[in-house]
Parts: C-alpha cells; sequence; structure tokens
C-alpha cells in the first residue's frame, strides 16, 4: 500500500474534533458526540490519532466521579476508528474488539488516547488504542480492535 493522501489525516481529525463538538440549537448529539465530548486533537497524522480531554461529569459512573468504563470504551472506539481513517480514508466496523481497564480517571481529569494502526490483513486492519492519565502519565484503559471495510474499497454500493 503506497502513501495514504493528506487529505485522510485532515479528514481523520475533522471526523474527531466533530464528534466532539455538541449540536447547537438543541439537546441531541450524535452518538459519538457523547464519549468524546470537550475533546481536543492533538495529532492526526498516517496510521496515529492522538487526541485528549477533560472527564465531563455526564461521563461519570458513580458518586466518586469515576469515568464511567463504557465511556471509555465508545472513546476509545472512535479513535481506533479514526486512526484507520487516517490510512483509509474510510470508517471501518469493528469485528473484534477488546479493552482492558487499570485505573480509573476521575471528574475533571483530563487523559490522553493514542490509538494507532498496528497491521494490515487483507480488509482487516488492527489498532490499537493506550489511555493515560496526562498528567501522572498512569495507563487508564489499552483498547484493540480488528476492524474491517464493510464493503470492498471502491464497490459504488
Amino acid at each position: 500500500m503506497g502513501e495514504p493522501p493528506a487529505w485522510m489525516a485532515e479528514a481523520a481529525r475533522r471526523w474527531l474534533e466533530d464528534a466532539g463538538a455538541t449540536v447547537e440549537g438543541g439537546p441531541d448529539r450524535a452518538f459519538n458526540a457523547l464519549p468524546l465530548s470537550g475533546v481536543r486533537v492533538s495529532l492526526a497524522e498516517r496510521g496515529r490519532a492522538v487526541c485528549s480531554l477533560r472527564v465531563p461529569a455526564h461521563l461519570t459512573q458513580d458518586a466518586e466521579g469515576n469515568w464511567h468504563t463504557g465511556a471509555i470504551a465508545a472513546a476509545t472506539d472512535d479513535v481506533c476508528a479514526a486512526a484507520i481513517m487516517s490510512v483509509e480514508g474510510i470508517i471501518k466496523v469493528s469485528v473484534h474488539y477488546d479493552i482492558s481497564y487499570f485505573a480509573p480517571a476521575k471528574l475533571h481529569e483530563e487523559v490522553e488516547m493514542d490509538g494507532r494502526v498496528v497491521e494490515h490483513k487483507g480488509r482487516l486492519t488492527a489498532v490499537t488504542v493506550e489511555i493515560r492519565k496526562k498528567e501522572s502519565g498512569e495507563l487508564v484503559a489499552i483498547g484493540r480492535q480488528w476492524m474491517t471495510a464493510s464493503r470492498p474499497r471502491g464497490s459504488k454500493i
């Protein structure tokens, strides 16, 4: 596979930023907006997407202010998708997803999510995301996915 066009990395950046933006004029948000609300993209390049966010109140799961594990999983999925978009220009669907949790992140704590494409096999792409607390570098979670195109590249339908 040759070098992907530069627009793919820029499209991945825009997709992550748009997903994390609230919808003006109403309470509704796209599904991807919820786990990425307030996301800031620091890097989108070939095979990699790095972003950070402060854990918002609506994504905490308990009285102690822990970041909800489901929200972590959904954000991880989105960062994986953006990393793949940066090299393939499309969003793929998950065929295998695994996440390991190491430490909780708390309300208003800033985390960094670093997604990287690690392998291609036919239509499958493997990608990983590490989530760390920005201040201490402590590992919060690692997500691993195999994703595939829902149809072959270049097909019309």
